[in-house]
C-alpha cells in the first residue's frame, strides 16, 4: 500500500471503528473482545485489499456479517462463559440525563441478546439495528427471505419471552430509549 493509501486507509479507521465496533459487539452477543477480534480481522481484510475498494465501510461491513456467520456455522461453537450476576456498566462517560432506568434496560437487552443463538442475533442486528431491508439480510447471510422473516420473527418471540421486562415499554419509552447512546458494556467474570 501507498503512502495514499496508507493515510486514507488510517483516516478511514479513525473515522468508522467506533460505529463499526458497536456493530461488531452486537453480533458477537455484547462480547466486546469478541467484537474487537471481529472488527480486526474485517478491517485486515480491508487493508489488504484497500486500493481496490470502492466503498470501504460498506466492504468491512460485509466482512463483518459474513465472519460471523461462518462462527456459527463452525461444527464445534465455542463455550460461553456464565456469571452469577448481571455486570456493572463502565464508565463511558454517558449523557448527563442517563438513568438507572436506561442503564437497566441496557443490561436486561444486552442479556438477553446473548442467550440467542449466533444466527437469531446476527438476523435481529442486520435487520432492526442496521436497518437492512429483509432480501438484503437474506443476500447477505445466503439464505432466503422466508427464512429471515422466520428467524426473525421467532427470535423476537423467544427476545421476548428472555426479558418480558421489555414488553412493559410502550411506543414513547421505546423511542426515547432508541435514541440513547447503546454503547457496549465491559463484562468482567
Amino acid at each position: 500500500m501507498n503512502a495514499e493509501g496508507l493515510e486514507s486507509f488510517r483516516d478511514f479507521v479513525d473515522s468508522r471503528s467506533s460505529a463499526l465496533l458497536k456493530t461488531a459487539v452486537l453480533l458477537c452477543g455484547g462480547d466486546r473482545h469478541a467484537g474487537e477480534d471481529l472488527l480486526q480481522n474485517a478491517l485486515v481484510r480491508a487493508a489488504g485489499r484497500w486500493q481496490k475498494i470502492d466503498e470501504p465501510e460498506a466492504y468491512v461491513r460485509q466482512v463483518l456479517y459474513r465472519q460471523q456467520v461462518s462462527r456459527w456455522r463452525l461444527k464445534w461453537p465455542r463455550r460461553e462463559v456464565s456469571v452469577a450476576e448481571p455486570p456493572e456498566p463502565a464508565a463511558t462517560g454517558g449523557t448527563p440525563g442517563d438513568t438507572a432506568a436506561a442503564t437497566e434496560l441496557r443490561l436486561v437487552m444486552r442479556q438477553a441478546l446473548s442467550r440467542l443463538t449466533a444466527r437469531q442475533r446476527t438476523v435481529l442486528v442486520l435487520r432492526y439495528f442496521e436497518d437492512l431491508p429483509e432480501a438484503d439480510v437474506a443476500r447477505l447471510l445466503g439464505c432466503s427471505v422466508g427464512t429471515v422473516r422466520s428467524t426473525a420473527h421467532r427470535s423476537l418471540a423467544r427476545l421476548r419471552s428472555l426479558a418480558p421486562e421489555l414488553a412493559a415499554l410502550g411506543p414513547a419509552d421505546a423511542e426515547r430509549s432508541a435514541s440513547r447512546d447503546y454503547s457496549p458494556v465491559e463484562v468482567r467474570p
